[in-house]
């Protein structure tokens, strides 16, 4: 596996943020402590080492920055640090004050294998409460000149630079320092516009009370709204604290994400080190109409610097961050509360919303005792509830057939009453027995072939009875079907569980209904009783309950067949979201799933979802997913009904997310699925 498990291989980066012990006014002293650091850096793999703002001298020091002795040896300590770097792979981003044409400018030196690729002066320089910069600095709007001779090298200089590396696809950013995030105009704005997909802000940021949490809020808002990566460092240890003290905060931002936070106020210095998903982010622009729109709008020209960043591919480089194993499910308990609330509302006021257009005051739902059909029924009650009908109006329906055992069968009867619907059992084996030896069904001569055609009669017939009950009783069937089953098309086709007048479960996901259950059931939404049926049914085997058990007593499993929900509704999010390819995606999932006790688990996952997966089994998984999802499922999906999009990871309706012909072909995603085997030796 020597390669593969490589971060930069899949479009990913690791930064390197350091907040070191300063020695204000000694440049040498810094120099030393930033290259100490920056050996760190090379030593965990890091592409990029960013610093504090004027590192070189310390922010703290007042009219020192005026000295000239101070100011030779901040030049005299970059030279130092440019000629070290000749040796270290990563790019190097410091503080420093840097004099041009009688100004004095503070600036981000960015520095790679013994070049100075360019100079970045500070925006807006604050000047109220307890900061004085514009006493001894002048901001960028009074530059000069596009170019400088610094430290013994010529470079560009100016805010309108980006960085780019040509070997590493989408290593792209930009810098602005400190202030300028807290400006209504700050410069990454027009560098994430300009193509940088990582946004470095070098900072000094005195610690006051709350300040952190601002902080952090700031960076977050600006890697949601820039859809890039935002990295942060703020000055730390060794600053004076004549008047102010330092926190040294260090944190990181993915698309809004946290990606990690250093310990603050540390004695010795603070460093952090997270690995961005530069694909992810460049695959998420992609989708952005308004993001293509704001590009064609952007008000400044940008120079770019090219350099090369000479990824390390020849081995193995394991990726660091969490990644979530349930990316529907969210791991923390206060998170996952809100979603189940939000996701389980939407559905409710979908329905509600349906029923009320229409002016029907009654629903037929067809109730196995299944997951699916448990959510839609209880979503079912609740909108009831809120139109104020009477729940005697829901007409909930058991459809037992040829392998329905009497465990589901009386979860559905229980919870049917329970709810207070009006309960009615249709026997659909005689029908099904029919029609099978109405087309000459081998069943019907007593041979078990137990085929596609003998699932499909009996799921095409119990919905066939729902619509015709809907029509009987002027009702509006309830779909069960869910995401998930939406994408691996483990449905039937047309007047089967693919059909309905409204599905409320077509924008939740396999993963999500489980929790969601788990949600009412804990919170006693429809009384102790209930949730006690709802926990039971929880702890039911997925099945659609088509054909007998075996000799040997094992039901038919759904996981069995078209692959763990768990692991297909995280190739789903990756997939349909954000476009990755199959290697992408079996990379982050061998992190996900590679390791039984890695990371958290979202409240309420069962033994059967905290399992281990091999690699081989990972991609074999996929390559089902891929055939089912590209090839063979879409035309099933271009002919769903109506049904609320609940979360923002994915939806496949045709009016929505997803849109795609029904007659593509999978053979891109799969030829690359089995190069990766190969490569592997699976």
């Amino acid at each position: 596996m020597s390669g593969f498990n490589n971060l930069y291989r899949h479009g990913m980066a690791r930064m390197a943020v350091f907040a070191p012990v300063v020695a204000p006014a000694n440049p040498a002293a810094n120099a030393d402590a930033i290259l100490e650091n920056v050996r760190e850096a090379e030593a965990q793999n890091a592409a990029l080492a960013l610093f504090p703002e004027l590192t070189l001298s310390g922010y703290a020091i007042d009219d020192l920055h005026h000295q000239a002795s101070v100011l030779d040896a901040v030049e005299g300590a970059a030279a130092r640090v440019i000629e070290a770097s000749r040796d270290l792979a990563p790019v190097i981003a410091i503080g420093a004050a840097v004099r041009l044409h009688d100004q004095l400018f503070n600036c981000a030196l960015i520095i790679h294998r013994g070049a100075l690729l360019g100079v970045v002066p500070k925006s807006f320089l604050p000047n109220y409460r307890e900061f004085y910069e514009k006493r001894w600095f002048a901001d960028a709007s009074s530059l000069t000149a596009d170019r400088i001779r610094f430290a013994g090298q010529d470079a560009p200089l100016g805010v309108d630079l980006v960085f780019e590396a040509d070997d590493l696809p989408g290593f792209c950013f930009h810098v602005e320092i400190c202030e300028d995030l807290w400006s209504p105009t700050p410069p990454s704005v027009q560098g994430a516009l300009a193509g940088a997909r990582i946004l470095l802000n070098m900072s000094a940021s005195n610690a006051t009370i709350g300040k952190s949490r601002d902080r952090a809020v700031l960076c977050e808002a600006q890697s949601r709204r820039l859809q890039a990566a935002y990295v942060f460092s703020a000055a730390g240890t060794g600053e004076s604290t004549t008047d102010i003290a330092w926190d040294g905060q260090l944190t990181v931002f993915e698309l809004g994400e946290p990606l990690g936070a250093s310990e603050r106020f540390t004695l010795n210095g603070s460093s952090l080190f997270a690995d961005i998903d530069i694909e992810r982010i460049g695959q998420d622009r992609l989708r952005s109409s308004t993001f293509r729109d704001a590009v064609a709008r952007r008000s400044q020209p940008f120079r770019r610097v090219s350099f090369q960043a000479a990824p390390p591919l020849d081995r193995d480089i394991p990726l660091q961050r969490e990644i979530a194993r349930f990316p529907f499910v969210p791991d923390e308990i206060e998170r996952l509360d809100e979603d189940c609330f939000e996701a389980y509302t939407i559905q409710v006021t979908g329905l509600s919303k349906r029923l009320r257009a229409t002016g029907i005051r009654k629903a037929v739902i067809g109730v196995s005792g299944g997951l699916d059909s448990t959510q839609a029924l209880i979503v079912t009650a609740r909108a009831f509830d809120r139109l104020g009908l009477d729940r005697s109006g829901i007409r909930a329906v058991t459809l037992p057939g040829f392998a329905t055992s009497e465990t589901t069968r009386a979860n559905a009867i229980a919870l049917i009453e329970g709810l207070g619907a009006t309960h009615q059992e249709i026997d659909i084996r005689p029908a099904a027995g029919q029609m099978l030896d109405d087309i000459d069904h081998p069943y019907s001569d007593g041979v078990s072939d137990f085929d596609v055609t003998f699932e499909n009669v009996q799921a095409g017939l119990r919905t066939d009875y729902l619509f015709r009950l809907a029509n009987h009783h002027d009702g509006l069937v309830i779909g069960t079907g869910d995401l998930s089953e939406l994408a691996l098309g483990w449905c039937t086709y047309g007047v089967g569980d693919h059909m309905s007048h409204y599905n409320v479960n077509a924008g939740v996901a396999k993963t999500l209904i489980q929790h969601l259950i788990h949600w009412c059931a804990d919170r006693e939404e429809y009384g102790a009783d209930v949730s006690a049926v709802l926990l039971r049914i929880l702890d039911t085997e997925i099945s659609p309950e088509l054909v007998p058990a075996g000799a040997d007593g094992a039901i038919q499993s759904t996981q069995d067949i078209i692959g763990p929900y768990p692991l297909q509704d995280f190739n789903l999010h990756y997939a349909a979201r954000y476009g990755l390819g199959p290697a992408k995606i079996a990379f982050l999932a061998h992190r996900a799933w590679g390791e039984a006790e890695h990371g958290r688990w979202p409240a309420h996952t069962d033994a059967d979802d905290r399992r281990a997966y091999a690699l081989e089994e990972i991609v074999d998984w996929l390559d089902v997913f891929a055939h089912r999802f590209y090839q063979t499922s879409q035309f099933k999906r271009s002919a769903m009904p109506n049904g609320p999009k609940v979360t923002s990871a994915a939806a496949l309706s045709p009016r929505g997310d997803w849109r795609a012909p029904s007659d593509v072909s999978a053979r891109v995603w799969r030829d690359e699925i089995a190069a990766l085997k190969t490569e592997l030796g699976f």
